[in-house]
């Protein structure tokens, strides 16, 4: 997918800006290579980020050259991440990755947060992105806040790893539910307990998974953190502190528990920005996380947009329209 007409860019005595091998790739391919190339030019590349310019031929490019790559992907991506927001949002997904960069002549790791949404059609799009640090309260409440002054309402439940400052921004900026990923949910609980014992307690603690309703569901989940007391103190203690935010998606409707219990929706997703971060390895800026990460959603949000398939059924979700006098309707769970 080129990103401007042909017509529109400016030319050059000997060529356009764009080197040959750019001109037929999509937004993603050409964000990656201006990553690339703009970590190289700025010789902070790795010697397989070096190897990799010379096999894509980008030896010729120069800096100028990568400099307006860069503004014409900024552009669109900035459009994509700023665009309003329309409609309500109930169900909203919200997960990190974690990519190294330079700062002030230091490597360190940050997060790059993505958020998804399902709206009230029952239709996926990517909301919003933003680099920071995961585990604190003010950049949660900060990213929240940006996405509700570009419209962002309605949401119902934030589903998410363990973060306690997303946990407590969600209820201050969206005052929505907090659903605790359960994948991540269950690798914690296992790290209190042997190895050969694992697959027993994970077993155990599905059972409560398997109920047809949220008052079993807990009824189970309490039965089985008492049953492991004896011999697995800390997990009991995790679970009874966990049991609110683990089960919480089942106060919602049945249909949808399949993908409100975790962040496995956006799995696939988050493998092919991880595939794709890896290459660069080191990231010269966060402005190159953005461009790389933000040309890769938008691609997948007109994917999502082009299928036209709903991700969930239309007539449950219609109960969580508007109030009239100002509230949020919920329907019961099934």
């Amino acid at each position: 997918m080129d990103l401007v007409r042909s017509e529109e860019i400016p030319k050059l005595r000997k060529g356009s800006y764009f080197p040959a091998f750019l001109e037929p790739r999509r937004a993603a391919e050409k964000a990656l290579t201006a990553v690339i190339q703009e970590a190289y030019v700025q010789g902070v590349s790795t010697r397989s980020v070096d190897d990799l310019v010379k096999a894509m031929g980008m030896t010729g490019i120069s800096k100028s050259q990568v400099s307006r790559l860069c503004e014409e992907i900024d552009e669109r991506v900035h459009a994509f991440l700023n665009r309003p927001i329309e409609g309500s949002w109930p169900y909203l997904w919200i997960d990190a990755t974690y990519v190294k960069v330079r700062e002030a002549g230091r490597i360190i790791s940050v997060a790059v947060i993505i958020a998804v949404a399902v709206n009230a059609d029952g239709r996926r799009e990517v909301l919003g992105l933003e680099v920071g640090p995961s585990e604190a309260e003010p950049f949660w409440t900060k990213f929240l806040r940006s996405l509700t002054r570009r419209g962002l309402r309605g949401v119902e439940l934030a589903i998410s790893d363990s973060h306690e400052g997303l946990k407590k921004a969600a209820a201050k900026v969206l005052s929505a539910t907090w659903q605790r990923c359960r994948v991540h949910f269950m690798r914690s609980a296992l790290a209190h307990v042997g190895v050969k014992q694992r697959q027993m307690v994970a077993a155990a603690i599905r059972t409560a998974f398997t109920q047809e309703t949220e008052k079993a569901a807990r009824a189970e989940w309490k039965a089985v953190a008492g049953r492991l007391r004896g011999r697995f103190p800390k997990l009991a203690d995790l679970m009874e502190d966990a049991e609110d935010d683990v089960l919480a998606h089942m106060s919602f409707p049945k249909e949808h528990w399949p993908q409100l219990h975790s962040t496995n929706p956006l799995e696939r997703l988050n493998g092919e920005i991880k595939r794709r971060t890896d290459v660069v390895a080191i990231f010269p800026n966060e402005a190159a996380i953005v461009r790389l990460v933000g040309a890769m959603l938008l691609e997948q949000n007109d994917e999502w947009a082009a299928s036209r398939a709903r991700y969930m059924s239309l007539e449950k979700l219609a109960a969580f329209s508007d109030d009239p006098q100002g509230g949020r309707k919920r329907i019961a769970a099934a």
